[in-house]
């Protein structure tokens, strides 16, 4: 099953996708359809709410706009780890973002302006979305939790990312994270190994990996997360970037208004971004 957030009105609705259509569901969100109940073979705890929409036409919304929390990891996948020159990490890397960095899966992503930071840099990523509350998990309740996967571009502010040893002022600034295009669930994709990854900048390959090369599958993600804290229907892990990102090349590269950013996950979609200014 694929869900979706779209904008109606000033309001957004929830819906799944059917072909090329959108059926419309009886919630304002993805995350309030999680919450009413597990999604499970194929159905949903909340009714169809009147109505279909074109896929094409849609103008969709973050998966899910307002999710509780938003934790990222650092450092996750070997080549990327290899391109930086650090080691593979011990345990898992974590930084957060706010709600305020989402952006939907086709809206511009907001660059700062030039007197702030040119060193904007792209981050493909397959994100975790959490399906039912679960802390202390093990392996088989954490991959219970997971209600499924959607796609996350990173975008980070390097200089602002580096300027400290943490790494939250480059990672969060507002409406520079798109995350979509759907919700797809746990039981079409699986445990989210094995599935490539890609980014390009204006027709450009940047990142072409796999996640089998995460040092930290979802389900270990989970798992450890959830023994620190309780883990809520909604909540989006970001499990990493692959090599390729800007920062690491010679000389390095950064995105810059008039681009065109696009981030893919097998079995999930595409998000093509524009990047703007401010």
């Amino acid at each position: 099953m694929r869900l979706v957030t779209v904008r109606i009105d000033g309001a957004t609705r929830a819906g799944r996708v059917s072909g090329d259509e959108i059926v419309l569901l009886d919630a304002p969100d993805v995350r309030t359809v999680l919450e009413a109940g597990p999604v499970t073979s194929g159905s949903v705890a909340v009714a169809e709410g009147g109505g279909t929409l074109a896929l094409d036409d849609a103008d969709l919304a973050p998966v899910v706009p307002g999710p509780d929390k938003i934790v990222c990891v650092g450092l996750n996948y070997r080549d990327h780890a290899a391109e930086t020159n650090s080691p593979l990490p011990a345990a898992p890397i974590y930084f957060a973002k706010y709600r305020r960095a989402l952006t939907g899966p086709y809206d511009p992503i907001r660059l700062p302006v030039p007197e702030v930071s040119t060193n904007a840099d792209w981050e493909v990523e397959l994100a975790v979305v959490i399906g039912r509350q679960v802390r202390h998990a093990g392996a088989d309740e954490a991959l219970a939790a997971i209600a499924g996967f959607t796609v996350l571009n990173d975008v980070s502010i390097r200089d602002w990312q580096t300027r400290t040893t943490q790494f939250l002022a480059g990672k969060t600034f507002e409406g520079s994270t798109p995350v979509g295009p759907a919700l797809v669930t746990a039981d079409e994709i699986g445990d989210g190994r094995g599935l490539r990854v890609s980014c390009t900048v204006d027709g450009v390959t940047k990142q072409s990996s796999n996640t089998d090369q995460l040092v930290f599958g979802p389900v270990e993600l989970v798992a450890d997360l959830s023994t620190i804290m309780t883990l809520d229907p909604g909540d989006i892990i970001a499990t990493g970037t692959p090599g390729g990102v800007g920062m690491a090349r010679d000389p390095q590269q950064w995105l810059a208004p008039g681009m065109v950013v696009r981030t893919a996950v097998e079995g999930i979609g595409e998000m093509v971004n524009p990047c703007v200014a401010g």
